[in-house]
């Protein structure tokens, strides 16, 4: 299990390069550079983020929930984490947490989790995995279903129970937490702003985000 590390950032809003806030239940795709650093907040509290990341040079090497797992020996994001690609390069440090705990278990909520967890007419309710490819297909970038992988589903929280089983459960966040992150390569970061209206991780009310960018 990883202990909780809270840190505040220094970083001001007022010098961000870039503020933009996504709304409840949508999509968002970003690229930023190699040594930027991406504040995501929770403005509402409780609202999972669910992220994919690419390399921003070669979006065939993306985010790997197996080789990050492995190489930090834990089931949670906090501060000093690293994520890694497929490939096992670094791709981003988390380097400020004051949420403390972040899912990487979880997935994204799809037609089918839908049908499986809740209920057959749940099926054609609005989904992360329908947000992604929204997103991939109007940037038009190449990527596509096949490129969808296991996500990060920050501020979400996932508790793994004795038998291994995964609950859904209130979230452990706040309004105005936020986590950062630090690019270690080029990242293409493809964004749900969940949806799901049938599980707890949101209160069953979906709220905004907030993405702000520092060079």
């Amino acid at each position: 299990m990883t202990a909780i590390r809270i840190q505040e950032s220094p970083l001001k809003p007022e010098a961000a390069v870039l503020d933009h806030t996504v709304p409840a239940g949508e999509p968002y795709l970003l690229p930023f550079k190699k040594g930027q650093t991406l504040r995501i907040v929770d403005l509402d509290g409780n609202q999972a983020v669910d992220v994919i990341f690419y390399n921003g040079g070669d979006p065939a090497e993306h985010y790997s929930a197996t080789e990050t797992l492995l190489r930090q020996g834990g089931i949670y994001l906090t501060t000093d984490s690293v994520l890694y690609s497929h490939e096992g390069n670094a791709m981003l440090t988390i380097v400020a947490d004051t949420c403390g705990r972040h899912d990487t278990l979880g997935g994204a909520c799809a037609a089918e989790s839908n049908t499986v967890r809740y209920a057959l007419q749940k099926k054609f309710m609005h989904s992360c995995r329908d947000n992604y490819l929204i997103a991939l297909q109007e940037a038009d970038i190449g990527l596509g279903k096949a490129d969808l992988v296991p996500n990060v589903n920050f501020f979400m929280n996932v508790p793994v129970t004795a038998d291994g089983q995964l609950t859904f459960a209130d979230g452990v966040s706040a309004p105005g937490k936020y986590v950062e992150l630090r690019a270690e390569m080029d990242i293409l970061m493809l964004v749900s702003n969940c949806p799901q209206l049938n599980n707890p991780c949101n209160a069953y009310n979906p709220t905004p985000a907030r993405f702000l960018l520092w060079d």
